[in-house]
Parts: C-alpha cells; structure tokens; sequence
C-alpha cells in the first residue's frame, strides 16, 4: 500500500480537501506535529511521499519553528532518495530554503486571493498549467528570496512567485487542500497572528467554494501526473526479533 507522511505545523492547517483525493487513490497517510515535541521519523524509505503542510509563522522565526532543522533534514533525505515532496504554504518556502533559498521574516502572516500567471518556465509544466488564469487561494507567514537558477513555475498578480519545482518536489505557496472551514478554524486558532483582510478572504473563500473544488480537483491530478505519485516505492522490510524460549 502507498503511504504517504504529511508534517503538520499546526492543528487548523492539515490536508483538507486533500485528504479525500488520497483515500480515493488508495493512498494511506500518517500526520506528525513536530510543533507538538512529535518527533519525525528518521528516514525516507517507509514512506512514498512526503507533504509539508501549512503554518502560522515564517521559517525564519526560529523561536516558534525551533524543530525546523529536523524538518529540513527529513526534507533532505526524501529528496536524496529520489521520493516525492509536496510543499504547501509554510511547507513550500521550508522547500525554498532547503534549495537554498533566503528566509525572510516580513511580511508577516498574509492571507490573499490572485489570479495564478505561469511563467515560461512553467509552460511545459502539469501543475503551472493547471493553475494559469485561475484564481488561487495564498496564505504564509515571511517570504523565501528563490537562489538563482530556480525559476519560479507560476506567480501572483504582484509578481511574487507561488509555484516552484526542484526535481522531485514541488512548492505551492497557494493552498489547493484548504477550505472556509479550515479559514475559521486559523481565526479562532489561540495566539496567531491574523492579516487585518482575513475576514474578506474568508467570504471570497465561500463565494469561490465550487470553482476553487475544481481547481484543487485540476492541481492533485497535475501533481498526481506531475510526480508519478501513484508508484508505490520499494520499500525496506521490516524485522520483528521474536525471543525464543526453552531449549535451542
């Protein structure tokens, strides 16, 4: 069975809509919320994917984000082992800086609905083209400055880049797995910094509901497409040691 880990950052910002395009697929998945104290599992190899999910703070807080280096070295090691990474919001500039990308802590939290421009270097791409001319939903905390060599796939209205791509990992800075329910609960999410327009978002969220469910349906099938997700990876086995008792 293909199994999937997704790292969580915090409790409102899980896989959302994803969730159910996963189970679909026959696709198992395991959370961990190193946010939490959770420690990460120390290898890539009993698992086919990796998912970094959203968060409410930049990765260059490191007073909040203090198990970042953890992260960055699961990251690593899929990315060594040639497994897929899907990197949303926080987790796609986590995927920035690990290419070498700068952290920067301002803007703060920014939450804001854009139109999806892919660029030349996303013309060839499943992903770009399954977001170009369309609305998209952005919502992080800081920014990440791309290293050269690494062109952004898709950007904003403002030019900001929102779609990245480095070998086997993509990074969405726009939020296909999230719902208005999922809005609520970042609003009501204890000590979290809010954009002063996040009740805007949220009733553009609602109004866009139905197209942005066709949106999230186009971005998993590119990324499905996109990263050969549905493979199942060779995995190690696992020894159980058994004690034996009487005579050997």
């Amino acid at each position: 069975m293909k199994r999937f880990i997704a790292v969580q950052h915090s409790y409102s910002e899980f896989l959302g809509t994803v969730e159910k395009q996963l189970e679909n697929r026959g696709i198992g998945f395991s959370y961990f919320r190193p946010f939490t104290g959770q420690a990460l599992p120390a290898s890539a190899l009993q698992f086919d994917a990796l998912w970094l999910l959203g968060g409410a703070h930049a990765p260059a807080d490191r007073d909040h984000v203090h198990w970042l280096d953890e992260e960055l070295r699961l990251l690593r090691a899929f990315i060594k082992a040639g497994r897929p990474v899907v990197g949303l919001g926080f987790g796609a500039l986590v995927l920035a800086q690990a290419a070498g990308g700068a952290a920067q802590p301002d803007p703060g939290a920014y939450a804001y609905w854009t139109t999806a421009n892919a660029t030349a270097a996303g013309a060839a791409d499943p992903v770009a083209q399954a977001i170009d001319g369309r609305r998209v939903l952005v919502v992080a905390s800081g920014r990440v400055a791309l290293p050269a060599g690494l062109a952004p796939l898709a950007l904003d209205d403002q030019g900001h880049w929102i779609l990245l791509r480095q070998d086997q990992a993509y990074g969405l800075l726009f939020r296909p797995e999230m719902t208005p329910g999922m809005i609520e609960d970042i609003i009501m999410e204890e000590d979290r910094s809010l954009p002063g327009d996040i009740g805007e978002v949220l009733a553009q969220a609602r109004e866009l509901w139905p197209e942005s469910r066709k949106t999230t349906d186009r971005v998993i099938a590119a990324l499905v497409s996109g990263l050969d997700l549905m493979q199942e990876r060779r995995k190690p086995p696992v020894f159980r040691i058994q004690a034996l008792s009487g005579e050997q």
